[in-house]
């Protein structure tokens, strides 16, 4: 068998494992312009009404600014603690301190959640934003940690120390010499912490109250009671909404270098 057939199978199992992959999430595009009042395929007709719909509903409105509120507190939350604890940990101190904030994504989810539920019933914090706050952070630090670790090790070992020697003291060193170039791990580590904070609703599910509904609890509650295409609308706007701040890092630093690589240019 030649190489050129070799490649082109190669070429042929790519593709089918991309469509494979991508077909779910492409699916529902078609499916949120459809003009029926269920979810079927395919759909008898064109419209938009079900992104009209979206509009014109308040409680998803509603459940949106909070989801879009808690994932940015949450966001910055998790970089204030991952940064010095992915700093010790890139610096080989603190091992046991990865383990210790790994440990809340080893659990299964809906274990986590049982017992967030038991513990902040009797603090009363079920339904309040202390109480989602405080289990997006503890699912969304792995994440954090990890990149930054990863940001870090990757960073030119001498530069730190030249700037020591020179007589910087290490909060100087810290602020003007390894924040800035560890902007690119920043980024990319909000973005995730942003994304799989947004995303998150096992744990919301047994924490969010009537008062405070994050948009996953509110589009799963919505399909336990309708079968209309309004889901469809959603999940395309948050694929596109995603798409677009995966764009956006790769145009502004570059997926790459954000993930802890070295970009093109910068190879000798």
């Amino acid at each position: 068998m030649t190489g050129a057939v070799l490649r082109a199978l190669h070429g042929l199992l790519v593709a089918a494992l991309a469509a494979f992959l991508l077909a779910p999430v492409l699916l529902v595009f078609p499916m949120s312009l459809s003009a029926d009042a269920d979810l079927s395929w395919p759909p008898s007709g064109w419209s938009l009404r079900w992104y009209v719909a979206l509009l014109a509903d308040g409680a998803m409105a509603a459940a949106l600014i909070n989801s879009l509120l808690l994932a940015a507190a949450v966001t910055a939350l998790a970089l204030l603690i991952a940064f010095p604890a992915a700093l010790a940990l890139a610096r080989g101190r603190l091992t046991a301190l990865a383990v210790l904030l790994t440990l809340p994504l080893l659990l299964p989810s809906i274990v986590l959640g049982l017992a967030l539920l038991v513990l902040f019933v009797r603090l009363g914090l079920v339904g309040s934003w202390p109480g989602m706050a405080v289990p997006h952070l503890l699912i969304t630090l792995p994440y954090a940690l990890r990149v930054l670790e990863t940001a870090l090790r990757g960073l030119p070992p001498g530069v730190e120390e030249a700037a020591a020697s020179l007589g910087a003291r290490p909060a100087s060193v810290a602020l003007r010499i390894t924040l800035p170039l560890a902007a690119p791990g920043l980024a990319a580590a909000a973005i995730l912490v942003f994304l799989v904070s947004f995303d998150e609703v096992v744990v919301s599910l047994f924490i969010a109250g009537p008062r405070l509904t994050t948009l996953p609890v509110a589009l799963y509650r919505h399909v336990e009671s309708s079968s209309d295409p309004l889901v469809a609308a959603v999940a395309a706007l948050l694929v596109l909404g995603t798409l677009a701040l995966v764009i956006a890092l790769e145009r502004l630093v570059g997926l790459r270098r954000a993930l802890g690589g070295k970009a093109e240019e910068d190879r000798p």
